[in-house]
Protein backbone atom coordinates (compact mmCIF):
# COMPACT_ATOMS: atom_id res chain seq x y z
CA UNK A 1 0.00 0.00 0.00
CA UNK A 2 1.78 3.35 -1.23
CA UNK A 3 1.57 6.18 1.54
CA UNK A 4 -0.81 7.97 -0.83
CA UNK A 5 -3.46 5.65 -0.07
CA UNK A 6 -3.21 4.79 3.03
CA UNK A 7 -6.64 4.79 4.60
CA UNK A 8 -7.92 8.31 6.73
CA UNK A 9 -7.63 7.62 10.62
CA UNK A 10 -11.07 7.24 12.31
CA UNK A 11 -12.35 9.09 15.39
CA UNK A 12 -14.28 8.61 17.91
CA UNK A 13 -15.49 11.78 20.29
CA UNK A 14 -15.74 11.55 24.38
CA UNK A 15 -16.02 13.80 27.06
CA UNK A 16 -12.56 12.43 28.88
CA UNK A 17 -9.75 10.31 27.30
CA UNK A 18 -7.59 9.04 29.89
CA UNK A 19 -4.14 7.49 28.70
CA UNK A 20 -2.70 4.48 30.93
CA UNK A 21 -5.27 1.91 32.69
CA UNK A 22 -3.16 2.40 35.70
CA UNK A 23 -4.15 3.21 39.59
CA UNK A 24 -3.91 6.85 38.70
CA UNK A 25 -6.14 6.22 35.14
CA UNK A 26 -8.82 4.07 36.46
CA UNK A 27 -9.42 5.96 39.60
CA UNK A 28 -10.08 8.62 37.75
CA UNK A 29 -12.19 6.95 35.28
CA UNK A 30 -13.94 5.52 38.42
CA UNK A 31 -14.64 8.48 40.17
CA UNK A 32 -15.85 10.47 36.63
CA UNK A 33 -18.69 8.30 36.35
CA UNK A 34 -19.89 8.46 40.36
CA UNK A 35 -19.83 12.30 39.96
CA UNK A 36 -21.78 12.10 37.03
CA UNK A 37 -22.98 9.04 35.33
CA UNK A 38 -23.14 10.82 31.87
CA UNK A 39 -19.75 11.52 31.61
CA UNK A 40 -18.57 9.71 28.37
CA UNK A 41 -15.30 7.97 29.43
CA UNK A 42 -12.35 6.50 27.31
CA UNK A 43 -9.06 4.39 29.09
CA UNK A 44 -6.09 3.46 26.26
CA UNK A 45 -3.97 0.71 27.44
CA UNK A 46 -0.87 0.06 25.41
CA UNK A 47 -0.38 -3.20 27.21
CA UNK A 48 -2.02 -6.36 25.71
CA UNK A 49 -4.48 -6.50 28.69
CA UNK A 50 -4.80 -4.43 31.39
CA UNK A 51 -1.56 -5.21 34.35
CA UNK A 52 0.28 -6.50 31.48
CA UNK A 53 2.38 -3.47 31.76
CA UNK A 54 2.12 -3.07 35.71
CA UNK A 55 5.36 -3.39 37.83
CA UNK A 56 5.39 -2.21 41.84
CA UNK A 57 6.50 -4.24 44.57
CA UNK A 58 3.69 -3.91 46.05
CA UNK A 59 3.22 -2.61 49.46
CA UNK A 60 -0.09 -0.50 48.88
CA UNK A 61 -1.44 2.50 51.35
CA UNK A 62 -5.18 1.81 51.42
CA UNK A 63 -6.08 5.85 51.81
CA UNK A 64 -6.85 6.10 48.02
CA UNK A 65 -8.50 2.70 47.50
CA UNK A 66 -10.53 3.48 50.75
CA UNK A 67 -11.86 7.13 49.54
CA UNK A 68 -12.56 5.38 45.94
CA UNK A 69 -14.18 2.50 47.08
CA UNK A 70 -15.20 2.57 50.72
CA UNK A 71 -16.60 -0.83 50.56
CA UNK A 72 -13.63 -2.65 48.87
CA UNK A 73 -12.85 -5.04 51.78
CA UNK A 74 -16.40 -6.08 51.54
CA UNK A 75 -15.72 -7.94 48.16
CA UNK A 76 -14.75 -11.14 47.93
CA UNK A 77 -12.44 -11.19 45.29
CA UNK A 78 -10.88 -8.11 46.28
CA UNK A 79 -7.53 -8.50 44.71
CA UNK A 80 -5.99 -7.36 48.54
CA UNK A 81 -6.04 -9.92 51.01
CA UNK A 82 -2.90 -9.61 53.10
CA UNK A 83 -2.28 -7.28 55.55
CA UNK A 84 1.59 -6.45 56.78
CA UNK A 85 1.78 -8.05 60.09
CA UNK A 86 5.93 -6.92 60.26
CA UNK A 87 8.12 -4.37 59.39
CA UNK A 88 12.08 -4.79 58.95
CA UNK A 89 14.70 -2.47 58.83
CA UNK A 90 18.25 -3.33 57.45
CA UNK A 91 21.40 -2.39 56.88
CA UNK A 92 23.70 -4.98 54.86
CA UNK A 93 27.37 -5.66 55.17
CA UNK A 94 28.83 -8.10 52.77
CA UNK A 95 28.36 -10.56 55.15
CA UNK A 96 26.06 -9.36 57.57
CA UNK A 97 23.07 -7.64 58.60
CA UNK A 98 22.33 -5.35 61.42
CA UNK A 99 18.33 -4.81 62.48
CA UNK A 100 17.46 -0.98 62.58
CA UNK A 101 15.19 -1.02 65.64
CA UNK A 102 11.96 0.37 64.55
CA UNK A 103 11.08 2.50 66.99
CA UNK A 104 14.28 5.42 65.44
CA UNK A 105 11.83 5.36 62.14
CA UNK A 106 10.03 8.19 61.80
CA UNK A 107 5.89 6.78 62.06
CA UNK A 108 5.51 7.93 58.51
CA UNK A 109 7.51 4.68 57.47
CA UNK A 110 5.53 2.36 59.51
CA UNK A 111 3.57 0.48 57.39
CA UNK A 112 0.80 -1.17 59.91
CA UNK A 113 -2.69 -0.75 57.60
CA UNK A 114 -1.25 -1.35 54.32
CA UNK A 115 -1.31 -4.25 51.78
CA UNK A 116 0.92 -6.55 50.26
CA UNK A 117 -0.42 -7.95 46.73
CA UNK A 118 0.01 -7.54 43.40
CA UNK A 119 -0.79 -3.74 41.64
CA UNK A 120 -1.54 -5.56 38.28
CA UNK A 121 -4.46 -7.68 39.92
CA UNK A 122 -5.50 -4.54 41.15
CA UNK A 123 -5.29 -2.65 38.10
CA UNK A 124 -7.72 -5.22 36.92
CA UNK A 125 -9.90 -5.80 39.40
CA UNK A 126 -10.52 -1.71 39.15
CA UNK A 127 -10.50 -1.86 35.62
CA UNK A 128 -13.82 -4.45 35.86
CA UNK A 129 -15.13 -1.64 38.44
CA UNK A 130 -14.76 0.62 35.80
CA UNK A 131 -16.58 -0.99 33.00
CA UNK A 132 -19.38 -1.92 35.20
CA UNK A 133 -20.26 2.06 35.74
CA UNK A 134 -19.98 2.65 31.66
CA UNK A 135 -16.10 3.50 31.13
CA UNK A 136 -15.15 2.23 28.21
CA UNK A 137 -11.10 0.48 27.96
CA UNK A 138 -8.79 -0.79 25.10
CA UNK A 139 -5.86 -2.90 25.89
CA UNK A 140 -3.63 -3.61 23.00
CA UNK A 141 -4.00 0.31 21.86
CA UNK A 142 -0.86 2.74 22.56
CA UNK A 143 -1.32 6.29 22.47
CA UNK A 144 1.27 7.34 20.52
CA UNK A 145 0.67 11.13 19.10
CA UNK A 146 -0.92 14.08 21.09
CA UNK A 147 -3.39 16.03 18.84
CA UNK A 148 -3.83 19.45 19.19
CA UNK A 149 -6.64 22.58 17.75
CA UNK A 150 -5.62 25.83 15.50
CA UNK A 151 -4.80 27.82 19.31
CA UNK A 152 -2.32 24.19 20.44
CA UNK A 153 -4.71 23.06 23.14
CA UNK A 154 -4.39 19.32 23.55
CA UNK A 155 -8.19 17.52 22.00
CA UNK A 156 -7.40 14.12 22.31
CA UNK A 157 -4.49 11.30 20.98
CA UNK A 158 -4.35 8.86 18.60
CA UNK A 159 -3.25 5.73 18.80
CA UNK A 160 -0.18 4.11 16.65
CA UNK A 161 -0.51 2.74 13.26
CA UNK A 162 -0.10 -0.98 13.42
CA UNK A 163 1.30 -3.07 10.51
CA UNK A 164 4.26 -0.78 9.40
CA UNK A 165 7.18 -2.67 8.36
CA UNK A 166 11.12 -1.85 9.69
CA UNK A 167 11.31 0.33 6.46
CA UNK A 168 8.60 2.65 7.53
CA UNK A 169 6.13 1.80 4.85
CA UNK A 170 2.54 0.19 5.02
CA UNK A 171 3.36 -3.99 4.67
CA UNK A 172 -0.46 -5.40 4.76
CA UNK A 173 -1.61 -6.47 7.72
CA UNK A 174 -1.17 -2.28 7.99
CA UNK A 175 -4.45 -0.55 10.01
CA UNK A 176 -4.42 3.15 10.66
CA UNK A 177 -4.62 4.28 14.00
CA UNK A 178 -7.62 5.79 15.71
CA UNK A 179 -8.02 9.70 16.66
CA UNK A 180 -9.74 9.70 20.31
CA UNK A 181 -10.99 13.26 20.69
CA UNK A 182 -11.90 14.65 24.07
CA UNK A 183 -13.19 18.11 26.00
CA UNK A 184 -10.30 16.83 28.25
CA UNK A 185 -7.08 14.35 28.07
CA UNK A 186 -5.35 12.77 31.32
CA UNK A 187 -2.34 11.22 31.07
CA UNK A 188 -1.85 8.47 33.65
CA UNK A 189 1.00 7.19 31.36
CA UNK A 190 3.29 6.15 34.52
CA UNK A 191 7.47 6.89 34.86
CA UNK A 192 9.09 8.61 32.01
CA UNK A 193 5.34 8.31 29.82
CA UNK A 194 6.44 8.90 25.71
CA UNK A 195 3.35 11.38 25.55
CA UNK A 196 4.00 12.89 29.16
CA UNK A 197 7.57 13.81 28.18
CA UNK A 198 6.30 15.43 25.46
CA UNK A 199 3.37 17.50 27.33
CA UNK A 200 6.15 18.73 29.82
CA UNK A 201 8.58 19.99 27.07
CA UNK A 202 5.73 21.22 24.65
CA UNK A 203 4.27 23.63 27.88
CA UNK A 204 7.10 24.19 29.45
CA UNK A 205 5.50 22.34 32.79
CA UNK A 206 8.80 21.56 33.98
CA UNK A 207 9.96 25.29 34.21
CA UNK A 208 11.02 26.29 37.56
CA UNK A 209 11.35 22.88 38.67
CA UNK A 210 14.02 20.97 40.23
CA UNK A 211 15.39 18.50 37.61
CA UNK A 212 13.05 14.64 37.11
CA UNK A 213 14.61 12.24 39.13
CA UNK A 214 14.58 8.47 38.85
CA UNK A 215 15.61 5.11 40.10
CA UNK A 216 15.37 1.47 38.35
CA UNK A 217 13.03 -1.13 40.04
CA UNK A 218 14.04 -4.39 39.40
CA UNK A 219 11.36 -7.35 40.57
CA UNK A 220 11.78 -11.28 40.82
CA UNK A 221 8.30 -13.00 42.34
CA UNK A 222 9.29 -16.41 44.09
CA UNK A 223 7.39 -19.13 44.94
CA UNK A 224 9.45 -20.01 48.17
CA UNK A 225 9.49 -23.31 50.72
CA UNK A 226 6.14 -23.48 53.13
CA UNK A 227 8.34 -23.00 56.47
CA UNK A 228 9.96 -20.45 55.14
CA UNK A 229 7.03 -18.03 54.11
CA UNK A 230 5.88 -15.32 56.54
CA UNK A 231 2.47 -14.41 55.09
CA UNK A 232 2.77 -10.35 56.20
CA UNK A 233 6.28 -9.81 56.23
CA UNK A 234 7.95 -7.08 54.73
CA UNK A 235 12.08 -6.15 54.66
CA UNK A 236 13.59 -3.36 53.18
CA UNK A 237 17.61 -3.23 53.33
CA UNK A 238 20.08 -0.82 51.87
CA UNK A 239 23.92 -1.12 51.71
CA UNK A 240 25.45 -4.00 50.33
CA UNK A 241 26.14 -4.53 47.20
CA UNK A 242 26.04 -1.17 46.86
CA UNK A 243 28.90 1.48 47.88
CA UNK A 244 28.56 3.78 50.18
CA UNK A 245 27.64 6.48 47.02
CA UNK A 246 25.67 4.69 45.16
CA UNK A 247 21.69 5.20 46.40
CA UNK A 248 19.61 2.16 46.13
CA UNK A 249 17.90 -0.88 48.58
CA UNK A 250 16.03 -4.06 48.59
CA UNK A 251 12.20 -4.91 49.68
CA UNK A 252 11.18 -8.45 50.45
CA UNK A 253 7.29 -9.00 50.56
CA UNK A 254 5.18 -11.96 51.94
CA UNK A 255 2.33 -12.41 50.83
CA UNK A 256 -0.48 -15.03 49.00
CA UNK A 257 0.57 -18.48 48.80
CA UNK A 258 4.25 -18.59 49.70
CA UNK A 259 4.52 -16.06 47.21
CA UNK A 260 7.82 -13.51 48.29
CA UNK A 261 7.84 -10.52 45.65
CA UNK A 262 11.85 -9.75 45.91
CA UNK A 263 13.66 -6.42 44.29
CA UNK A 264 16.47 -4.33 43.90
CA UNK A 265 16.41 -0.14 43.50
CA UNK A 266 19.12 1.67 42.02
CA UNK A 267 19.11 5.30 42.38
CA UNK A 268 19.66 6.16 38.40
CA UNK A 269 22.41 9.30 39.77
CA UNK A 270 25.12 6.64 39.93
CA UNK A 271 28.42 7.84 38.50
CA UNK A 272 30.31 4.65 38.02
CA UNK A 273 29.44 3.41 33.91
CA UNK A 274 30.33 -0.22 34.64
CA UNK A 275 27.72 -0.01 37.39
CA UNK A 276 25.03 -2.71 36.38
CA UNK A 277 21.77 -2.56 38.17
CA UNK A 278 20.47 -5.82 36.89
CA UNK A 279 23.84 -7.62 38.35
CA UNK A 280 23.35 -5.92 41.94
CA UNK A 281 20.58 -7.26 42.07
CA UNK A 282 21.90 -10.88 41.47
CA UNK A 283 24.31 -10.42 43.73
CA UNK A 284 22.29 -8.98 46.65
CA UNK A 285 20.28 -12.63 46.71
CA UNK A 286 23.76 -14.11 47.39
CA UNK A 287 23.50 -12.42 50.68
CA UNK A 288 23.57 -14.74 53.77
CA UNK A 289 20.48 -13.15 54.87
CA UNK A 290 18.57 -13.63 51.10
CA UNK A 291 20.09 -16.78 50.02
CA UNK A 292 18.82 -18.57 52.28
CA UNK A 293 15.26 -17.29 51.86
CA UNK A 294 15.56 -18.34 48.16
CA UNK A 295 16.88 -21.96 48.62
CA UNK A 296 14.11 -24.53 47.32
CA UNK A 297 12.53 -22.02 45.70
CA UNK A 298 11.47 -21.10 42.50
CA UNK A 299 11.96 -18.03 40.24
CA UNK A 300 7.76 -17.31 38.61
CA UNK A 301 8.48 -13.99 37.37
CA UNK A 302 10.65 -11.04 36.46
CA UNK A 303 10.12 -7.71 35.35
CA UNK A 304 11.73 -4.23 35.69
CA UNK A 305 10.14 -0.60 35.53
CA UNK A 306 11.41 3.08 36.23
CA UNK A 307 10.41 4.88 39.46
CA UNK A 308 9.99 8.45 39.74
CA UNK A 309 12.16 9.82 42.64
CA UNK A 310 12.03 13.89 42.51
CA UNK A 311 9.87 13.84 44.91
CA UNK A 312 7.30 17.38 45.38
CA UNK A 313 10.24 19.78 44.33
CA UNK A 314 10.26 17.93 40.72
CA UNK A 315 6.81 17.79 40.09
CA UNK A 316 6.00 19.85 37.16
CA UNK A 317 3.15 21.92 36.14
CA UNK A 318 -0.05 19.30 36.05
CA UNK A 319 -2.51 21.12 33.82
CA UNK A 320 -2.12 22.17 30.43
CA UNK A 321 -4.39 23.75 27.96
CA UNK A 322 -6.91 20.81 27.60
CA UNK A 323 -5.87 18.10 30.11
CA UNK A 324 -3.09 17.20 33.20
CA UNK A 325 -1.12 15.01 34.33
CA UNK A 326 -1.48 12.11 37.01
CA UNK A 327 -0.13 9.20 38.81
CA UNK A 328 3.61 8.70 38.39
CA UNK A 329 3.58 11.07 34.84
CA UNK A 330 3.29 13.77 37.35
CA UNK A 331 6.10 11.86 39.78
CA UNK A 332 3.71 11.64 43.09
CA UNK A 333 6.13 8.81 44.41
CA UNK A 334 7.00 8.90 48.39
CA UNK A 335 10.98 7.71 47.96
CA UNK A 336 11.75 6.64 51.25
CA UNK A 337 8.76 4.29 51.42
CA UNK A 338 8.45 3.37 47.89
CA UNK A 339 5.16 3.70 47.43
CA UNK A 340 3.35 5.54 44.81
CA UNK A 341 0.01 4.11 44.25
CA UNK A 342 -1.98 5.74 47.33
CA UNK A 343 -1.14 9.40 45.53
CA UNK A 344 -1.58 7.94 41.94
CA UNK A 345 -4.84 7.12 42.83
CA UNK A 346 -5.57 10.24 44.93
CA UNK A 347 -4.34 12.28 41.84
CA UNK A 348 -6.68 10.79 39.69
CA UNK A 349 -9.53 11.17 41.77
CA UNK A 350 -8.23 15.13 42.42
CA UNK A 351 -7.86 15.37 38.66
CA UNK A 352 -11.74 14.25 37.84
CA UNK A 353 -13.24 16.36 40.05
CA UNK A 354 -12.14 19.37 38.38
CA UNK A 355 -12.72 17.78 35.40
CA UNK A 356 -16.16 17.07 35.85
CA UNK A 357 -16.88 20.15 37.31
CA UNK A 358 -15.12 22.39 34.49
CA UNK A 359 -17.62 20.01 31.88
CA UNK A 360 -20.62 20.93 34.07
CA UNK A 361 -19.70 24.38 33.20
CA UNK A 362 -19.85 23.51 29.86
CA UNK A 363 -15.91 24.14 29.34
CA UNK A 364 -14.02 22.33 27.12
CA UNK A 365 -9.82 22.10 26.21
CA UNK A 366 -9.22 24.74 28.56
CA UNK A 367 -6.31 25.06 31.43
CA UNK A 368 -7.79 23.11 34.99
CA UNK A 369 -5.82 25.61 36.84
CA UNK A 370 -8.43 24.87 40.05
CA UNK A 371 -6.50 21.21 39.84
CA UNK A 372 -3.04 22.72 39.63
CA UNK A 373 -3.66 25.00 42.23
CA UNK A 374 -5.14 22.02 44.61
CA UNK A 375 -2.83 19.13 44.84
CA UNK A 376 -0.45 20.62 47.41
CA UNK A 377 -2.74 21.25 49.99
CA UNK A 378 -4.22 17.75 49.44
CA UNK A 379 -3.42 14.46 50.98
CA UNK A 380 -0.36 14.26 47.75
CA UNK A 381 0.92 17.36 48.85
CA UNK A 382 1.30 16.40 52.33
CA UNK A 383 2.30 12.97 52.16
CA UNK A 384 5.87 14.31 49.82
CA UNK A 385 6.56 17.46 51.78
CA UNK A 386 7.46 15.62 54.94
CA UNK A 387 9.72 13.50 53.06
CA UNK A 388 10.71 16.07 50.10
CA UNK A 389 15.00 16.31 51.51
CA UNK A 390 15.53 12.44 51.84
CA UNK A 391 16.65 11.74 48.23
CA UNK A 392 18.82 15.01 47.73
CA UNK A 393 20.57 14.48 51.55
CA UNK A 394 21.04 10.96 50.48
CA UNK A 395 22.82 11.77 46.83
CA UNK A 396 24.85 14.35 48.69
CA UNK A 397 26.03 12.60 51.60
CA UNK A 398 26.18 9.09 50.27
CA UNK A 399 23.64 5.97 51.89
CA UNK A 400 25.45 6.06 55.63
CA UNK A 401 25.10 9.79 56.64
CA UNK A 402 22.47 10.91 54.03
CA UNK A 403 19.97 8.27 55.36
CA UNK A 404 20.73 9.30 59.13
CA UNK A 405 20.26 12.81 58.13
CA UNK A 406 17.04 11.59 55.92
CA UNK A 407 15.34 10.07 58.94
CA UNK A 408 16.42 13.34 60.89
CA UNK A 409 14.51 15.23 58.57
CA UNK A 410 11.73 13.12 58.35
CA UNK A 411 11.52 13.30 62.69
CA UNK A 412 11.36 17.24 62.24
CA UNK A 413 8.84 17.19 59.61
CA UNK A 414 6.22 14.71 61.36
CA UNK A 415 7.08 15.98 64.56
CA UNK A 416 7.20 19.74 64.39
CA UNK A 417 6.38 20.55 60.63
CA UNK A 418 9.50 21.97 59.37
CA UNK A 419 12.86 21.04 58.11
CA UNK A 420 16.51 21.97 58.99
CA UNK A 421 17.06 21.87 55.57
CA UNK A 422 14.23 23.74 54.16
CA UNK A 423 13.92 22.20 50.67
CA UNK A 424 16.34 20.88 49.06
CA UNK A 425 17.27 20.85 45.21
CA UNK A 426 19.23 17.52 43.30
CA UNK A 427 21.78 19.45 41.55
CA UNK A 428 21.70 17.93 38.10
CA UNK A 429 19.43 15.18 35.98
CA UNK A 430 20.14 11.91 36.03
CA UNK A 431 21.83 11.50 32.24
CA UNK A 432 24.55 14.42 33.61
CA UNK A 433 25.71 11.94 37.08
CA UNK A 434 27.87 9.62 35.01
CA UNK A 435 31.59 9.83 34.92
CA UNK A 436 34.16 9.04 32.33
CA UNK A 437 35.13 4.99 32.56
CA UNK A 438 38.36 5.41 32.69
CA UNK A 439 37.78 7.74 36.29
CA UNK A 440 35.94 4.58 37.39
CA UNK A 441 36.98 1.34 38.75
CA UNK A 442 35.73 -1.78 36.68
CA UNK A 443 33.50 -4.15 38.53
CA UNK A 444 33.79 -7.64 38.59
CA UNK A 445 30.47 -9.92 38.59
CA UNK A 446 30.10 -13.42 39.05
CA UNK A 447 28.65 -15.77 36.71
CA UNK A 448 24.71 -16.64 37.60
CA UNK A 449 24.24 -20.19 39.03
CA UNK A 450 20.84 -20.63 37.30
CA UNK A 451 19.31 -21.11 40.99
CA UNK A 452 19.69 -18.27 42.37
CA UNK A 453 21.16 -15.87 39.93
CA UNK A 454 20.41 -15.17 36.73
CA UNK A 455 20.95 -14.05 33.35
CA UNK A 456 19.16 -11.51 31.24
CA UNK A 457 18.00 -13.85 28.20
CA UNK A 458 16.30 -16.03 30.96
CA UNK A 459 15.13 -13.32 33.42
CA UNK A 460 13.39 -11.34 30.17
CA UNK A 461 11.76 -14.83 29.06
CA UNK A 462 10.02 -14.99 31.99
CA UNK A 463 8.85 -11.41 31.57
CA UNK A 464 6.58 -12.57 28.60
CA UNK A 465 8.12 -10.42 26.21
CA UNK A 466 6.90 -10.04 22.80
CA UNK A 467 7.35 -7.76 19.63
CA UNK A 468 7.02 -8.37 16.09
CA UNK A 469 10.01 -8.14 14.72
CA UNK A 470 9.05 -6.80 11.40
CA UNK A 471 8.27 -2.84 12.43
CA UNK A 472 10.00 0.13 13.40
CA UNK A 473 12.74 0.08 16.25
CA UNK A 474 10.94 1.61 18.85
CA UNK A 475 14.51 2.71 20.41
CA UNK A 476 15.26 5.67 18.47
CA UNK A 477 18.69 7.05 18.14
CA UNK A 478 19.30 10.60 17.23
CA UNK A 479 23.19 10.06 16.45
CA UNK A 480 24.74 7.09 15.75
CA UNK A 481 28.19 8.78 15.49
CA UNK A 482 27.44 9.98 19.01
CA UNK A 483 26.39 7.13 20.27
CA UNK A 484 30.40 5.96 19.45
CA UNK A 485 31.94 8.68 20.26
CA UNK A 486 30.86 9.61 23.36
CA UNK A 487 28.67 6.39 24.58
CA UNK A 488 31.64 3.86 23.32
CA UNK A 489 34.85 5.84 23.65
CA UNK A 490 34.45 8.09 26.89
CA UNK A 491 31.90 5.78 28.84
CA UNK A 492 32.78 2.35 27.99
CA UNK A 493 28.87 1.79 26.39
CA UNK A 494 26.90 1.39 29.47
CA UNK A 495 23.49 0.80 27.69
CA UNK A 496 24.60 -2.56 27.61
CA UNK A 497 24.69 -2.36 31.60
CA UNK A 498 21.65 0.23 32.81
CA UNK A 499 19.55 -1.97 30.74
CA UNK A 500 17.92 -4.83 32.66
CA UNK A 501 16.55 -6.87 29.50
CA UNK A 502 20.23 -6.92 27.10
CA UNK A 503 18.29 -4.57 24.54
CA UNK A 504 21.74 -2.57 23.55
CA UNK A 505 24.90 -4.30 22.89
CA UNK A 506 28.56 -3.27 21.61
CA UNK A 507 29.65 -5.88 19.58
CA UNK A 508 33.38 -6.36 18.27
CA UNK A 509 34.27 -8.61 15.41
CA UNK A 510 37.64 -10.13 14.76
CA UNK A 511 39.17 -6.11 15.61
CA UNK A 512 36.32 -4.25 13.78
CA UNK A 513 35.03 -1.00 14.82
CA UNK A 514 32.57 -1.76 17.89
CA UNK A 515 29.16 -1.74 16.00
CA UNK A 516 26.23 -0.72 18.41
CA UNK A 517 23.26 -3.22 18.59
CA UNK A 518 19.53 -2.44 19.48
CA UNK A 519 17.35 -5.81 20.38
CA UNK A 520 14.25 -4.02 20.28
CA UNK A 521 12.40 -7.43 21.24
CA UNK A 522 14.01 -7.92 24.51
CA UNK A 523 12.60 -4.40 25.56
CA UNK A 524 10.28 -4.31 29.11
CA UNK A 525 9.60 -0.59 28.71
CA UNK A 526 11.25 0.02 31.58
CA UNK A 527 12.76 3.38 30.30
CA UNK A 528 15.82 3.48 32.21
CA UNK A 529 17.44 4.32 28.69
CA UNK A 530 15.39 7.19 27.86
CA UNK A 531 16.57 8.75 31.45
CA UNK A 532 20.57 7.59 31.76
CA UNK A 533 21.80 7.45 27.97
CA UNK A 534 24.83 10.31 29.10
CA UNK A 535 24.00 11.98 25.96
CA UNK A 536 20.55 11.82 25.42
CA UNK A 537 20.83 10.02 22.32
CA UNK A 538 18.10 7.34 22.99
CA UNK A 539 14.63 8.16 22.97
CA UNK A 540 11.68 5.33 24.08
CA UNK A 541 8.68 5.73 22.17
CA UNK A 542 5.45 3.16 22.10
CA UNK A 543 6.00 0.12 19.78
CA UNK A 544 2.77 -1.40 18.14
CA UNK A 545 -0.26 -1.54 20.59
CA UNK A 546 0.16 -5.11 22.83
CA UNK A 547 3.39 -4.85 22.52
CA UNK A 548 6.13 -5.70 25.17
CA UNK A 549 5.72 -7.51 28.63
CA UNK A 550 2.76 -9.59 30.15
CA UNK A 551 3.22 -9.90 33.55
CA UNK A 552 1.50 -12.30 35.60
CA UNK A 553 1.02 -11.37 39.68
CA UNK A 554 3.36 -8.43 39.32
Amino acid sequence: MEAAETPERESMEYDVVIVGAGPAGLAAAIRLKELDEKISVVVLEKGSEVGAHILSGAVIDPIGLDKLIPDWRDDPDRPLTTHVTEDRFLYLTEKGATKLPNILMPKLMSNHGSYIGSLGRLTQWLAARAEGLGVEIYPGFAAAEILTDDKGAVIGVATGDMGIGRDGKPGPAYQPGMALLGRYTLIGEGARGSLAKELIARFALDEGREPAKFGIGLKELWEVEPDKHKPGLIQHSFGWPLDNKTGGGSFLYHFGENQVAIGFVVHLNYENPHLEPFQEFQRFKTHPAIKSLLEGGQRISYGARAITEGGIQSVPKLAFPGGALIGCSAGFVNVPRIKGTHNAMLSGMLAAEHVAGALGEGRSHDTLASFEASWRDSEIGHDLKKVRNVKPLWSRFGTRLGVMLGGLDMWTNSLFGFSFFGTMGHEKPDYACLKPAADCPKIDYPKPDGVITFDKPSSVFLSNTNHEEDQPVHLRLSDPMMQKESEWAVFAGPSARYCPAGVYEWVQEDGAEPRFVINAQNCVHCKTCDIKDPNRNITWVPPQGGEGPIYVGM
